[in-house]
C-alpha cells in the first residue's frame, strides 16, 4: 500500500504527496499573509498558519517515515529506475548536493515556525490583535515565510534531479 507515487514517476505515495505539500504550501502561506496584511484578519491568519503548521508536521513525520524506515533511505528509491550501476552511482553523486542545500532550509524551517507559532501564541493568545509583539512576530514570519519558499523550491529541485531527470 502507497509503496509507488502517483505523478508518475518512480518515485513513492509520500514523495509525490510532499511535492504536492511543497506547491501548494507557498500560495497558502501568501494567502496568510494577505489576510493579516490587507485584511486585518488576524484570527483567520491564526487559524491557517496552525493548520498549515499541523499539517505539514504531520506529512513531513509520515513522510520520513516513509523514506527512511520503509524504503531505507532515497538512494533506494533511486534504484527502483533500474540504471545501470555506473549511472546510478554518478546520479546519487550528482543529487547528494541538491539534497543538502534542501536539508539545510528544510531543518531550519520548522525551527523559525515553532518559534514563531509558540511565540505568538504565548504574546497574542487566543484573539490576536496587533501589540507590542507585532515587530518581533513580523520579523520572524517573514524570516519563516523565506525559508519555507526555499524549503519548497529547493525540495522541487532535488525531486527533479534525483526522479525526473
Amino acid at each position: 500500500m502507497f509503496r509507488t507515487g502517483f505523478l508518475g514517476y518512480p518515485t513513492t505515495f509520500m514523495l509525490d504527496f510532499v511535492v504536492c505539500a511543497l506547491v501548494l504550501i507557498v500560495p497558502l502561506l501568501l494567502f496568510s499573509l494577505w489576510l493579516v496584511k490587507f485584511r486585518r484578519n488576524y484570527a483567520g491568519h491564526m487559524k491557517l498558519q496552525l493548520t498549515l503548521g499541523l499539517v505539514l508536521l504531520v506529512a513531513v513525520t509520515a513522510f520520513e517515515v516513509d523514506v527512511q524506515l520503509v524504503h531505507g533511505g532515497w538512494e533506494n528509491i533511486v534504484a527502483q529506475q533500474k540504471l545501470p550501476e555506473a549511472e546510478y552511482a554518478a546520479k546519487i553523486s550528482a543529487v547528494r548536493p541538491w539534497l543538502i542545500v534542501h536539508l539545510v532550509f528544510a531543518i531550519t524551517t520548522p525551527v523559525l515556525w515553532v518559534a514563531t507559532i509558540v511565540l505568538a501564541l504565548k504574546r497574542f493568545g487566543r484573539n490576536p490583535q496587533p501589540g507590542p509583539h507585532s515587530r518581533v512576530h513580523s520579523l520572524l514570519g517573514w524570516a519563516s515565510t523565506i525559508d519555507i519558499t526555499l524549503t519548497s523550491v529547493t525540495g522541487l529541485l532535488f525531486y527533479y534531479m534525483a526522479f525526473v531527470r
